[in-house]
């Protein structure tokens, strides 16, 4: 159980940073070029794909919470950090500490 653990954190953190970033550069580059610049072509393809790294995000969260044995509540705050923006690098840091302490804790 633990090495799933410690493999899907992994996946988790990735996932976190990855949508992190996709979504800044969705609100910050992509929304201001549509609205500001009148150019759509960025938005269609920074949209999409930030809306499948998302669910693919969820996934990763779903994995890790029911490895990690979480809440239901826990698990999906964690999902919603994907849609702030710079939450998903807080609750990486956040999370990773947690699951890591709890591994620490099991002797793993």
């Amino acid at each position: 159980m633990d090495f799933a653990q410690r493999s899907a954190l992994t996946r988790w953190r990735v996932m976190a940073y990855v949508v992190g970033v996709m979504l800044l550069v969705l609100l910050l580059v992509a929304m201001p070029l549509k609205y500001l610049g009148d150019s759509e072509s960025l938005i269609g393809i920074v949209g999409p794909t930030h809306g499948f790294l998302y669910a693919v995000y969820l996934l990763a969260t779903l994995s890790l919470g029911t490895k990690s044995l979480w809440s239901f509540r826990r698990t999906v705050l964690v999902m919603l950090g994907g849609t702030v923006p710079f939450l998903s690098f807080w609750l990486e840091r956040r999370v990773t500490a947690s699951v890591q302490a709890d591994l620490a804790s099991r002797g793993a």
